[in-house]
């Protein structure tokens, strides 16, 4: 039987259920690969979810547990067990917002490093959108009924608050070690017109970011199709097929020899598509774990080089990004709006250090 989440080591994974599919082959049923059946049968179930049932030894033919080329027969009994995700239960909860605008329509948020946007399997509580929801006044906790076919990619990638069955809405998201600004609907009707805003590039978005190295021009667009990483579907690489198209424009803002701190804005939204691309092209965001951020990648051979960059990693638990500024229309208004935030402590203190040095 698979893992049904009693042993991850994340204490807030949720434990998985079990959901029961049962087919009665008909008498004139013509012979036909056990996988390919269930596929075709089961629209709620993706093909990948199915093969892991097979392979988890979670499907049975006349109570024999079968292989994905087991050939069904007429009058044969299929039962199929899939784990899913249990409902999503929103509980509100008291956790201060630094609030940058609202209005009775909107949010702008300026959101710490450590706080998930969303819930997601290994993180239900103490993310923004629990928060937002004490703000918005909200008291009960609010059940989502997840889809058979929801997977653990699209649910931490926040797939279900995209629709205007969840208040608050996420428009966009930032990382959880990601700081900045974020946009968030009150109002679920508005929420496709900011959504529209976002998907026609319209939305101006500003990030600051510190990476190793020193770029070699002054400015540059970085291009590489985004998908998920082949040796770890947790993380994401730029790929040869099967990937999205990515775009992201970046000025160098200052140069530290080891360290530049960068201007960047994204032509297209794929996850982690800033820290993604850095990394590809040989300059890592500094701190950033995934993506090898986290250890020095220029300067090594200078001592004292290697003394500041040390003491900048140091500082850099996570990934020195910062979505600085945001500008859009109002959905009611249609006037233009325009923040900008404050670079966050230990951004400042790293620049502080660097700044010193020259």
């Amino acid at each position: 039987m698979a893992d049904n989440g009693e042993n991850n080591n994340n204490s807030n994974y949720p434990k998985l259920i079990e959901a029961v599919f049962e087919f009665d082959i008909p008498a004139g049923q013509n012979p036909e690969r056990l996988d390919v059946f269930l596929t075709n049968s089961m629209k709620y179930a993706t093909r990948n979810k199915i093969q892991k049932a097979i392979d988890d030894g979670c499907v049975t033919i006349n109570k024999k547990i079968a292989k994905s080329s087991k050939k069904i027969q007429p009058l044969d009994k299929i039962v199929c067990k899939i784990l899913k995700p249990p409902p999503i239960e929103l509980i509100p909860e008291n956790i201060p917002l630094e609030i940058v605008y609202e209005d009775d329509f909107l949010l702008v948020i300026n959101k710490p490093k450590g706080m998930v946007t969303h819930p997601g399997f290994g993180n239900r509580n103490g993310t923004l959108v629990n928060a937002v929801l004490w703000h918005l006044g909200k008291r009960e906790a609010i059940t989502i009924e997840l889809d058979d076919d929801s997977e653990e990619e699209e649910y931490n990638e926040g797939k279900i608050f995209a629709g205007e069955s969840v208040r608050p809405g996420i428009v966009h998201r930032l990382d959880k070690d990601t700081t900045g600004l974020l946009l968030i609907t009150k109002d679920s009707s508005l929420h496709h017109i900011l959504a529209k805003q976002f998907e026609n590039r319209t939305i101006e978005r500003y990030y600051y970011t510190l990476v190793w190295g020193d770029l070699k021009s002054d400015s540059g667009t970085m291009v590489g199709d985004i998908g998920r990483n082949p040796k770890n579907r947790k993380i994401f690489s730029v790929v040869k097929k099967d990937g999205k198209p990515a775009i992201t424009d970046y000025w160098v803002l200052e140069r530290y020899g080891i360290i530049t701190l960068v201007k960047v804005k994204l032509r297209t939204g794929r996850t982690h598509q800033i820290r993604v691309h850095f990394s590809h092209y040989g300059h890592p965001v500094l701190g950033d774990k995934d993506y090898g951020g986290d250890v020095m990648v220029r300067g090594g051979g200078v001592p004292d080089t290697k003394k500041i960059a040390e003491r900048c990693l140091k500082i850099a638990e996570r990934q020195m990004l910062h979505a600085k500024i945001i500008g859009f229309i109002h959905p009611v208004s249609d006037e233009k709006m325009n923040f900008d935030s404050d670079l966050p402590e230990d951004f400042n203190r790293i620049l502080g250090i660097l700044r010193k040095k020259n």
